[in-house]
C-alpha cells in the first residue's frame, strides 16, 4: 500500500498513480474506497523505487510504501451452488438469483452461462448479475482474485414494474438492476464457500551464473529460500544453476547473492507458474463491503428507494 506523507496529497496521489498506470502496463492499481487507501501492484523493488522517485520529482508528492506482499491468486477446488429467492426467507432484495460455480482450466478466464431462459426476466437484470459476478471474483474467500472460473446462473426471478393506484412506477414494489447487483455477491460467496478455494503463489524460473567454488553455499541458500534447483551445470570456473523459486524469495536471493558469490553472481528470473501455498494461507484485506459477512454487508448495502 502507498500513502502520501501529507494527508492533503491523497487526492493528487490517486490522480498521479492513475496516470502512471496508464503509461506502464506493469503497474496495477487497487483502490479501497471504503478506507480511502490505494494499493499498487509492482514488479520488483526496483520499480517501487522508480515510482517513488517519479512521484517526488514530477508530481511533488512524497510517499511511503508499507510492507510489500506477494500477489497470489485463488483457484476453485470443487463445485458449489447457492440460491436466494425473491420475497423469501432473509432475502431483502426484490430478486431471485441462483449460481453454480465450478473450476475452470488455467488461463480460461471467467465464463458466465445461463441455465435459465434468456427471456425469463429483462436482459438488463441478467447483465447486472454477470457484471457483478466478474467484479466479485476479484476478491475470493481469502481476498485474492479468482482468475479462472465457470459460473452458471441456475435460477432467476424478479418483481415486475408496479405502482399504487393512479401512481407512477414505484421502486419499492418493483425490481431494479440494483437488487441483482446487491444480491449477487451474497449468493456467489455462499457458492464459493461450498466449492472451496486454494490460494496459489507465483513461482519464478531462475538461472544463476556463479563461480564454481561458491556452488555449495549458493545451493544451501536456495534451500533456505524454498527454491528447487536442477542438477548444476558445473565447469572449471563458472557454473550454471537453474530451477524454480517462489516469487516472494527472489528479492531476498538478489540481496544475498553478492555476499555468496564475491559479487560475481548473475541472476535472471521470470514468472513461470502458480503453485498452491504451503504453510499459513496468506489473507488479503478486502476492499468491498465483504459479502462473506452477511450481517455487516447488509448494514452497508441497503436497498435504496
Amino acid at each position: 500500500m502507498v500513502t502520501p506523507r501529507r494527508p492533503s496529497d491523497k487526492g493528487n496521489l490517486r490522480v498521479a498513480l492513475t496516470q502512471l498506470a496508464e503509461q506502464d502496463p506493469l503497474i496495477n492499481l487497487r483502490q479501497d474506497d471504503l478506507r480511502q487507501e490505494t494499493y499498487v501492484s509492482l514488479y520488483g523493488e526496483v520499480q517501487k523505487e522508480v515510482i517513488e522517485t517519479t512521484l517526488a520529482t514530477e508530481y511533488g508528492i512524497a510517499v511511503d510504501f508499507r510492507e510489500t506482499t506477494t500477489i497470489c491468486i485463488e483457484r476453485i477446488d470443487g463445485i458449489g451452488h447457492a440460491v436466494e429467492f425473491n420475497k423469501k426467507d432473509a432475502n431483502p432484495f426484490l430478486a431471485t438469483v441462483g449460481l453454480r460455480v465450478e473450476p475452470a482450466p488455467v488461463d480460461a478466464g471467467v465464463t458466465f452461462e445461463l441455465e435459465v431462459e434468456l427471456g425469463s426476466m429483462p436482459y438488463a437484470f441478467i447483465k447486472a448479475v454477470e457484471e457483478t459476478v466478474r467484479e466479485t471474483l476479484h476478491q475470493g474467500l481469502h481476498g485474492w482474485q479468482i482468475p479462472d472460473a465457470r459460473v452458471v446462473m441456475t435460477h432467476s426471478g424478479y418483481s415486475a414494474r408496479q405502482s399504487h393506484a393512479h401512481a407512477v412506477f414505484d421502486k419499492s414494489m418493483s425490481s431494479t438492476a440494483g437488487d441483482f447487483r446487491f444480491l449477487t455477491p451474497l449468493v456467489l460467496m455462499t457458492a464459493l464457500q461450498q466449492a472451496g478455494t486454494t490460494v496459489h503463489e507465483p513461482l519464478h524460473r531462475f538461472q544463476l551464473e556463479i563461480p564454481t567454488d561458491t556452488t555449495r553455499a549458493v545451493l544451501a541458500a536456495l534451500a533456505r529460500l524454498r527454491a528447487i534447483p536442477q542438477v548444476p551445470a558445473l565447469a572449471a570456473e563458472t557454473s550454471i544453476l537453474e530451477g524454480e523459486i517462489p516469487a516472494a524469495a527472489v528479492y531476498e536471493l538478489e540481496q544475498q547473492l553478492p555476499a555468496l558469490t564475491r559479487g560475481e553472481g548473475v541472476l535472471q528470473s521470470a514468472f513461470e507458474r502458480y503453485q498452491p501455498v504451503t504453510g499459513a494461507v496468506p489473507e488479503r484485506p478486502r476492499t468491498d463491503h465483504d459479502p462473506l459477512n452477511r450481517r455487516e454487508y447488509l448494514l452497508h448495502v441497503q436497498r435504496r428507494v
